[in-house]
């Protein structure tokens, strides 16, 4: 503990001294930083999703640069300083976890999940109701999924995991009727409430459906940059090629996935 406490003295000594004398740290505000620390929460679920243990410390290490940034400028304008911030979560922590630090008792995830949405909901002045903590900027997907996450949490949600599968169908059907209408429109909508039932089936079957896409995503680039690499070794462009090459070179670097598993 004596070391993770001179550790924090430390990066909070260095940030007094930023402050003090670096010309680029001193000018800036909460407005200036705010599109680098969305880019750094970014960089940091990269390294999450690559496994990469010496990159997530790096990471979290620019993230909490930017915690301790923020407290900074919020303690020179006399609002609050990073012993606020902390204390402040310390005693959402204590509350929001009666099972812990009461005598509530809660012996799965769930019932701690629904325990900490009716906890929330209890909160004085909460605005916007259930749902007001969903941030308005998070990414669709995430959206959708803490947008179910939060309803399920209070009953409003499918018994059954097939019925979601069935849900799923059912909306693919839709999409298919629009398809036939030629109804763009309609097609738009149909095909956002496919992907918000996909959402959930993933939810269902404890999948977080984000890390799935971009799994998805990782291994599409994998196979592509497989066909570009052989276009690039016969002199060609990947244009060049023909649907059955590329098709062919993509069936090899699947072969060559399964294979180093």
């Amino acid at each position: 503990m004596d070391r993770k406490l001179k550790a924090t003295q430390r990066i909070l000594g260095i940030m007094n001294d930023l402050r003090e004398k670096c010309p680029w740290d001193r000018e800036q505000t909460f407005l200036s930083l705010r599109n680098n620390t969305i880019e750094e929460t970014f960089e940091l679920t990269d390294a999450i999703t690559d496994g990469n243990m010496d990159n997530i410390k790096e990471e979290l290490g620019d993230l909490l640069l930017h915690i301790i940034f923020y407290s900074k400028m919020a303690e020179e304008q006399g609002e609050f300083d990073y012993a606020d911030v902390a204390n402040d979560l310390c005693e959402k922590l204590i509350y929001r976890h009666p099972h812990v630090y009461g005598e509530i008792h809660a012996n799965t995830p769930t019932e701690v999940l629904k325990n900490w949405e009716a906890l929330k909901m209890r909160k004085k002045n909460r605005k916007g109701g259930l749902m007001g903590g969903v941030p308005r900027s998070l990414p669709a997907m995430v959206k959708a999924f803490r947008i179910s996450e939060k309803a399920a949490s209070v009953g409003f949600d499918w018994k059954r995991k097939e019925d979601v599968l069935e849900k799923v169908r059912e909306e693919m059907r839709e999409v298919e009727t629009e398809i036939e209408n030629k109804d763009k429109s309609s097609m738009e909508k149909e095909i956002g409430d496919l992907l918000f039932s996909i959402v959930n089936l993933a939810r269902k079957y404890s999948i977080d459906p984000e890390n799935a896409l971009e799994l998805t995503n990782k291994k599409f680039l994998s196979r592509f940059h497989h066909i570009e690499q052989y276009a690039e070794q016969n002199g060609q462009l990947v244009s060049e090629m023909s649907l059955e090459e590329m098709e062919e070179k993509w069936q090899e670097a699947k072969k060559d996935e399964i294979q180093t598993k």
